[in-house]
């Protein structure tokens, strides 16, 4: 019988024994060796010895309290000590001494008996086993718990030893691991070897994440660093979205089940319906450099000089030299003591524009350096843009694409498509979307899920999913028409910010979804109306997530459907053994 995984220590233990009584013929318990104990050294009992400290120290501290009350009444120095106030003292410093230690008798007892009896020794339980083993009314050993599975094993992916020496490189360090596509030239070995590596250090196995079928060349510079493989994402498609007198079908990447059947339903409703319409309110990315001056009057004095029409002009042609597509709009400027904050507003063309407004801001930056050399630049980004990040001055002067997208949707539609009625969409979007949001404190969240259908879009047309925060800020407006018998829903929304070229548009995959929709790269006959025509999609997806969720939730079909939609029947148990 296996007693102890451990083998057992040299024999310095004291020997158990197992005594047997001779009246009763019934063995008894060894006797445990006992553990000293720090009230050991005390020469009284360890209650008599408090019971003797206590009394001591309160009978001398009145005493004292006395005599000194007596010295102040009859004005005696309180200095002037007798014998006994001497002794009086001394035996309150002692007995203040041993009670403060008493409160640590047991902590200090906790480390003393760790000390003199190794956890780790299993030689007195040993010894019991063994003593008990003929015994028929002893406890059954208890079964040996499992060891915990063994990670996956490593497959390697390497196609020659020569790859197996660059491997051991990255190991060892003589190879940087970010350096492998540079010195390789291909980039799929490189993320090959990289994936290797990286399965070695960690012990743990990425096999379930694809290596092949991926372009990494295209990826190089641009989109992603170290590669080791890429993520699968299931694309489904809702629609067909009647907009603006259009059809599109609408990519979205998501892991969320019944969010692609709730859109579709959501765009069957505004199609027969007659279909929705957009408008574009604003199109204009910013950036918000943050400089500083010796003084608030100075930095106010740039404040004005920016913001004064006459040398609005001489910004702009700064500004417009960093591409033949970014053009200045506006300089909104926002002071903080002597630090100064410039949001520079302008439209981008068909890409998203991030880096074309930067390096926008830097020209103006080096040209005011000039008129104002005093002036400290602290960063190209002072969070006034605001980019990634939940902003009222997003929610309030829009940020990329601002666009508001409305739909009449007729009685019989509710009823028979998304299975309620108008009353009560427009009471729970009253009470959730705006007085909820409302009692949330929501920063431009008066919506029912809005990014849900805009972050499932951005990742399947290679948008930033970042950018979904606020991109997602939007305002769902549901309104009685006609009596009451008609519905009218609108989504506003001030900064979606898309774009059909550069960063992860040009992919493989998120370039096929945007083929979809039509807006596949560059206008060359409008630039700027293949993104913007993209943000119109996204506040219609929008929309019409909107008007199903909210008649789910309605109609108290929300946990019905995503059990239905959102939950795998099939036995995982089964799957796993």
């Amino acid at each position: 019988m296996e007693i102890s995984r451990r083998a057992p220590k040299p024999p310095q233990r004291p020997l158990t024994t197992t005594v047997q009584d001779s009246g009763t013929g019934r063995r008894q318990q060894p006797n445990k060796p006992s553990t000293p104990k720090a009230s050991d050294a005390l020469p009284l009992p360890l209650y008599l010895t408090n019971a003797v400290f206590f009394t001591l120290f309160f009978s001398v501290a009145y005493y004292l309290l006395h005599r000194w009350r007596d010295k102040i009444r009859n004005s005696t120095p309180l200095h002037l000590v007798t014998l006994p106030e001497i002794a009086a003292i001394v035996s309150l410093m002692a007995s203040f001494i041993y009670l403060l230690g008493f409160f640590g008798i047991d902590f200090v007892q906790s480390f003393i008996s760790r000390a003199s009896h190794d956890a780790w020794d299993l030689d007195n339980h040993h010894n019991f086993l063994i003593d008990d083993e003929q015994d028929p009314r002893r406890t059954p050993p208890q079964q040996p718990q499992p060891a915990p599975p063994h990670p996956e094993p490593l497959i390697s992916t390497l196609s020659s030893e020569e790859d197996e020496e660059i491997v051991k490189s990255v190991l060892v360090g003589k190879i940087a691991s970010h350096s492998l596509e540079s010195q390789l030239g291909d980039c799929k070995r490189a993320a090959s070897i990289r994936r290797e590596a990286l399965q070695r250090i960690t012990g743990r196995s990425v096999q379930g994440l694809p290596l092949e079928g991926f372009d990494y060349a295209s990826i190089l510079g641009q989109c992603c660093e170290m590669p080791i493989g890429y993520i699968q994402i299931p694309v489904g498609v809702a629609g067909p979205l009647l907009l603006d007198g259009f059809e599109y079908s609408v990519p979205m990447a998501t892991t969320e089940g019944c969010l692609v059947a709730s859109t579709n339903r959501g765009c069957k409703a505004i199609h027969v319906s007659g279909g929705a319409t957009s408008t574009l309110l604003r199109d204009g990315m910013t950036r918000a450099p943050v400089v500083r001056f010796a003084s608030a009057k100075r930095a106010s004095e740039l404040k004005f000089f920016v913001e004064d029409p006459v040398n609005f002009d001489t910004l702009s042609v700064v500004f417009n030299r960093s591409s033949r597509f970014a053009r200045l709009q506006s300089i909104h400027c926002s002071l903080a003591g002597k630090n100064l904050y410039m949001r520079f507003t302008c439209s981008t063309g068909d890409a998203m524009g991030m880096n074309m407004v930067s390096k926008g801001v830097q020209n103006v930056l080096d040209f005011l350096q000039t008129n104002f050399p005093d002036m400290d630049v602290i960063g190209i980004s002072g969070n006034f843009c605001s980019d990634k990040k939940p902003a009222a001055v997003n929610w309030i002067e829009g940020r990329g694409k601002s666009v508001v997208c409305e739909a009449i949707i007729k009685e019989e539609v509710v009823k028979k498509v998304l299975k309620t009625n108008v009353a009560a969409l427009v009471e729970l979007n009253m009470l959730k979307n705006l007085a909820g949001s409302a009692v949330a404190g929501a920063l431009g969240g008066f919506n029912a899920h809005a990014s849900n259908i805009v972050s499932a879009i951005f990742i399947a047309t290679g948008q930033d999913p970042a950018q979904n925060i606020e991109s997602s800020h939007c305002i769902t407006m549901i309104e009685a028409i006609n009596d009451g018998k008609d519905l009218h829903v609108s989504v506003t929304m001030p900064s979606i910010e898309v774009g059909t070229i550069g960063g992860g548009t040009q992919l493989a995959s998120q370039s096929a979804c945007l083929n979809l929709l039509g807006v596949k790269g560059a206008s060359k006959e409008s630039p700027g109306s293949n993104s913007r025509l993209l943000a119109t999609i996204v506040a219609g997806a929008v929309l019409a997530g909107e008007l199903s969720l909210m008649s789910a939730i309605a109609a108290g079909q929300l946990v019905r459907s995503h059990m239905k939609y959102n939950r795998s029947s099939r036995d995982v148990t089964k799957i796993s053994s």
